[in-house]
């Protein structure tokens, strides 16, 4: 009896696997949108900086 009630209790490895799997897509999407939000935002400031007539508007990367 025990046996048969435990069977039922635990789910199956496979759909918590496809849960984790599950999990780790929405991450690694939620992070992917993260860096396209960053780099658009980054691209819309150098847009509106070079549209008011401003020459010095790329960054000036220092080593």
């Amino acid at each position: 009896m025990s046996d048969r009630l435990s069977r039922t209790l635990d789910p199956p490895r496979d759909s918590r696997r496809a849960g984790i799997w599950g999990l780790a897509v929405a991450i690694i999407l939620i992070c992917a949108a993260l860096f396209l939000i960053h780099v658009l935002r980054n691209m819309g400031r150098v847009q509106d900086c070079v549209m008011s007539g401003r020459t010095n508007c790329a960054p000036i990367e220092t080593p």
